[in-house]
């Protein structure tokens, strides 16, 4: 998974450094074998120096400042997400839809992304196959809902699929070998899904997870750039 096809070693980013997967993906990526692949893992979030909030733009640009200033970017991974907290929790019907709480899941899983690519793509170099990941989910997609309900939770990963699509799009004209990308972690025993989790549903810890995307990024080509994909590497549908 070389952040750049001439060699060149770059850089690897993790947003969102602190939650289940982020820290999974965080240590991954300083144990074999994917510790060779970059000159230096960086984690990002609240908690870090410096910290990073994505309702916060003002910080997303001082990280991209100072990741820029560190080396060339050669992965970054969006590990953030909000499925439910104090104030948040997933709809099962119409009736329940609160304007404040929507607005929250917007800001956190689609419009901070959004921040994200604003300022981050910019950093991914014109050479090599650089790659910046999102992480969605399975129930953003329009076509394979089929049990409707959490609706802040599915429109807000459905907007974040198409800002990665519509950002790739953009990326590639000045970066034709980059690669842009949303990818659907799976379930995973982290404090967002644990409480949602159904009997029968596969359940991966979080390093499971984390091994399965990395797996997933190392074989994108420039091709597969625009798309969203399972923790599996199977195309999913809009």
């Amino acid at each position: 998974m070389n952040a750049a096809a001439d060699g060149q070693i770059g850089l690897a980013v993790i947003v969102g450094a602190h939650g289940g997967i982020g820290a999974a993906l965080l240590s991954a990526l300083g144990t074999s074998p994917w510790q060779d692949q970059f000159s230096a893992v960086i984690g990002l979030g609240r908690r870090t120096t410096p910290a990073l909030d994505l309702l916060d733009e003002a910080s997303i640009m001082a990280c991209a400042a100072h990741v820029a200033g560190l080396g060339r970017l050669g992965l970054l991974i969006d590990a953030t997400g909000l499925l439910h907290d104090a104030q948040v929790q997933p709809e099962k019907s119409l009736r329940q839809i609160d304007p404040q709480s929507m607005a929250r899941s917007f800001a956190i899983n689609a419009i901070g992304p959004a921040l994200l690519m604003k300022h981050f793509l910019p950093l991914l170099p014109r050479t090599g196959r650089p790659v910046f990941a999102s992480l969605s989910a399975k129930v953003g997609s329009i076509g394979d809902n089929r049990l409707g309900g959490w609706y802040s939770y599915r429109a807000s990963k459905a907007a974040l699929n198409q800002l990665v699509h519509t950002a790739a799009i953009e990326l590639q004209r000045r970066a034709p070998q980059a690669i842009c990308v949303a990818l659907h972690p799976g379930t995973v025993d982290t404090r967002l899904s644990t409480p949602f989790a159904r009997t029968g549903l596969q359940v991966q810890s979080p390093a499971q997870a984390a091994d399965a995307l990395l797996r997933v990024i190392a074989g994108l080509t420039p091709a597969d750039t625009g798309g969203f994909f399972s923790y599996q590497g199977e195309a999913l549908p809009w």
